[in-house]
């Protein structure tokens, strides 16, 4: 049995970074982005799984979407954060290749001087009807996450939290991503499709 892992991060830089605050990560940027990863899962006690994802950003959020995200969080805590996401429109889509692909709720990105760009992905996990129903303790784990770097080539990698809990600490001011898993998937040979 293992033990979920927590990453404690400040809400200042998260938010930073999740938010994407850049004058670079304005709504109006219209580009269509296709990305294509080599995903392998290493966690848990099962063999190393991989895999190709697709994913497809059809807009980027805007800054009050990203503003509501935060606002709800800090107010509200992580349950009304996975309803307000879930009502948000979607952004674009992940796809594991020959499988039924789920909607992306939150993308945004930064990009650097150097045309590098650092992207964000946000979303509810899909679940199956047994899981929704019954709540196991899996279903505490309603988060989809995923971080991604591409040089200015277009090429790069990242890595991808398929269940996490997200909590808020008022306190300390720190927000805690909680994995289901030992370690996030890591996304190889990230290619940004022409």
């Amino acid at each position: 049995m293992t033990r979920p892992r927590r990453s404690t991060l400040t809400v200042l830089s998260f938010l930073l970074a999740v938010i994407g605050l850049s004058a670079h990560a304005r709504a109006d940027d219209k580009a269509l982005l296709r990305l294509r990863a080599f995903a392998v899962n290493l966690s848990g006690p099962a063999p190393t799984r991989t895999g190709t994802l697709d994913i497809t950003i059809e807009r980027w959020s805007t800054p009050a979407e990203a503003a509501k995200l935060r606002d709800v969080l800090t107010e509200k805590g992580a349950d009304a954060l996975l309803e307000t996401l879930q009502k948000m429109p979607r952004t674009g889509s992940i796809q594991r290749t020959g499988r039924l692909g789920w909607d992306i709720h939150f993308a945004q990105q930064v990009v650097a001087a150097d045309g590098s760009r650092r992207i964000v992905l946000a979303t509810d996990r899909p679940m199956s009807f047994w899981e929704a129903a019954n709540q196991p303790r899996s279903a505490d784990y309603a988060f989809t996450l995923a971080e991604i770097r591409l040089g200015a080539d277009g090429k790069g990698e990242g890595k991808l939290v398929p269940a996490a809990k997200i909590d808020y600490d008022k306190e300390s001011n720190t927000l805690e991503i909680e994995n289901y898993n030992i370690e996030p998937t890591r996304l190889t040979q990230v290619v940004a499709e022409k």
